[in-house]
């Protein structure tokens, strides 16, 4: 009995040369308007191939299939994502550092929409999940240095402390994007709102506390 190959979400080359990155740019754009427009079920790599200019042939040269595709768009929207989100582990606080999440995300979701929800969709799938657990883990890691923060309330388990955080983050915003919200800073309060409840913030409670010292490793 032959046990059947999954086949490969990884590109089938990187690109070496600013024409071939900007022929790779140009596909994964495409891929990402046919997204927005179509949705997942009118993606094909005959039509992203007509978007992007580019012949099937040249396609499949760095893209086995159409998972692969969506890979590499999740990965470039994340790097996009992750960039800016790190930038929160430069406030002064926990509080600060929170709200710069906060205000990240929900650029993030409002940026594109469309796409944002289709891509969200696609990364529950096994196979895909697995392919980006890497850069899921450095955000989870990001989140929970944030909240181990001396103004951010001690939590039970920082573990699922993180978790709850994450799918907060992701219900609210998620949701919003349905609605077809555009508003951010009235998205940003609600989501504000609902993290400082969870994680027993209080009105009371000042965000100029000292970060706490980072744990030696």
């Amino acid at each position: 009995m032959t046990t059947k190959r999954r086949p490969s979400l990884k590109p089938r080359k990187v690109p070496q040369q600013s024409r071939a990155e900007h022929t790779v740019a140009a596909i994964l754009e495409a891929a990402a308007g046919i997204l927005e427009i179509r949705g997942m079920e009118g993606l094909n790599t005959n039509l992203v191939s007509q978007r992007a200019g580019v012949s099937v042939g040249t396609l499949y040269q760095y893209f086995p299939n159409k998972d692969a595709l969506i890979v590499a768009l999740c990965l470039r929207e994340d790097a996009v994502f992750c960039a800016e989100a790190e930038g929160a582990l430069n406030e002064p606080t926990g509080q600060t550092a929170l709200k710069h999440l906060i205000t990240v995300s929900v650029r993030q979701q409002l940026r594109r929409p469309a796409l944002a929800r289709a891509l969200d969709f696609e990364e529950g799938r096994p196979a895909i999940a697995k392919e980006l657990a890497a850069k899921k883990a450095a955000f989870h890691s990001l989140v929970q240095q944030i909240l181990s923060r001396s103004d951010i309330p001690p939590q039970a388990s920082m573990e699922i402390a993180t978790e709850d955080v994450l799918a907060i983050l992701r219900a609210i915003i998620d949701a919003a994007g349905e609605r077809g919200e555009v508003r951010r800073a009235a998205l940003e309060h609600r989501v504000g709102r609902a993290l400082s409840g969870y994680l027993g913030i209080t009105d009371g409670q000042t965000e100029a506390s000292p970060a706490r010292p980072k744990r030696s490793r």
